[in-house]
């Protein structure tokens, strides 16, 4: 366990990180770097070069050696996307955005690293200083870069974006509940703490699990896929050769991934994706939304799920697809990554508030 010196003296180093990553995306701050950045397009990677500064000196005054693992690792995350956006000319969503995303998601997801310290350095009492630095470089090269304003990375507080947050986070847990309790998903287990004991549990879990899980991916899977992919098909002649690429690619993913685990119900994480690509067939058809918007948000969606795989879980993964939707849409409703991180929050929550258990 850390001592109490160790976590006061990195506590301001999250406090400053922490700032920094919920400002970078306002469009106050992206205005303010647009203009220290002129003309001069190669002073948009002075933030990020001295960031890996801040991050090295971190890990010095912390006892770690900077270049001990795979230090390549953060200065190409932080580097390299910033690189090839800042010569990207034109507004047309292209293969460069889509590259930009796969390089800063998949190395901070698959490769591991001796640097990620965490406060202070191996404790569990807030994320990484990595990951805060990951997610910092997706808002910076995006937002600012990139000048994709509606990222939507930043904290705010709006009570129609709140309730719409609550409402599509009990519409999804009813139907996740009747549908699990009637096949023997969920099961009452009541509460294993009581009074205070539960409370700080359910603090630190919905804290723990916004700041660790589901801001990091909903940026990604909503703030930037979802978003750079509606535009993608806003901007072809046609949304319907998305739908049909989507919808056959996915539904045999589906299939695969439900016939290649051990369970009942192997046709469920297929049978969601029919669903949800339905609906997302009818609003397109209907013209009264953008374009794109809802296949973007089914495509996303069902990849979410699918990447579940490692729970190895049938309902689960096909509750994950349907929850995809969910956060997507609190998403595409509030135009801001943190209400539908809110939602993922008490997706994940749920059972622990409800007292269940889930039976995989």
């Amino acid at each position: 366990m850390a001592n109490a010196t160790d976590f006061m003296f990195a506590l301001p180093f999250f406090i400053v990180s922490y700032v920094i990553l919920f400002s970078i995306g306002r469009d106050g701050t992206v205005s303010y770097l647009h203009e220290l950045t002129g003309k001069n397009k190669l002073r948009a990677l002075i933030l990020p070069a001295a960031v890996l500064l801040y991050y090295a000196f971190y890990l010095l005054i912390n006892g770690k050696n900077p270049l001990e693992g795979n230090p390549m690792l953060i200065i190409f995350i932080m580097l390299f996307p910033a690189a090839l956006l800042v010569f990207k000319r034109n507004a047309h969503i292209g293969w460069i955005d889509f590259t930009v995303f796969t390089l800063i998601l998949l190395p901070a997801v698959l490769l591991k690293t001796k640097q990620n310290s965490e406060i202070p350095i191996s404790g569990n009492s807030f994320d990484s200083l990595f990951r805060i630095l990951v997610m910092l470089s997706a808002v910076y090269s995006f937002s600012m870069i990139r000048n994709i304003r509606e990222v939507g990375f930043y904290p705010e507080m709006k009570w129609k974006s709140l309730g719409t947050a609550l409402w599509v986070w009990i519409a999804f847990f009813a139907f996740a509940f009747l549908v699990g309790y009637s096949v023997g998903f969920f099961r009452w287990a009541g509460y294993e703490k009581s009074g205070i004991q539960y409370i700080q549990t359910l603090v630190f879990t919905l804290a723990g699990t916004f700041l660790h899980t589901a801001l990091f991916e909903e940026l990604f899977f909503r703030g930037i896929l979802q978003n750079i992919l509606a535009r993608r098909i806003g901007q072809a002649k046609s949304w319907k050769t998305f739908w049909i690429v989507g919808f056959v690619v996915l539904l045999i993913g589906a299939l695969i991934v439900g016939y290649t685990l051990e369970g009942k119900m192997k046709w469920f994480p297929a049978a969601i994706t029919v669903m949800m690509f339905g609906a997302a067939w009818a609003l397109e058809k209907s013209g009264k939304f953008g374009r794109g918007v809802y296949t973007s948000l089914a495509i996303t969606g069902v990849i979410f799920g699918l990447v579940h795989y490692h729970a190895q879980s049938i309902i689960y993964i096909g509750f994950a697809c349907l929850a995809g939707w969910a956060y997507g849409y609190t998403y595409i409703k509030t135009k801001n990554v943190f209400y539908s991180a809110l939602v993922h929050t008490l997706v994940n929550a749920s059972s622990l508030i409800f007292g269940l258990e889930m039976l995989r």
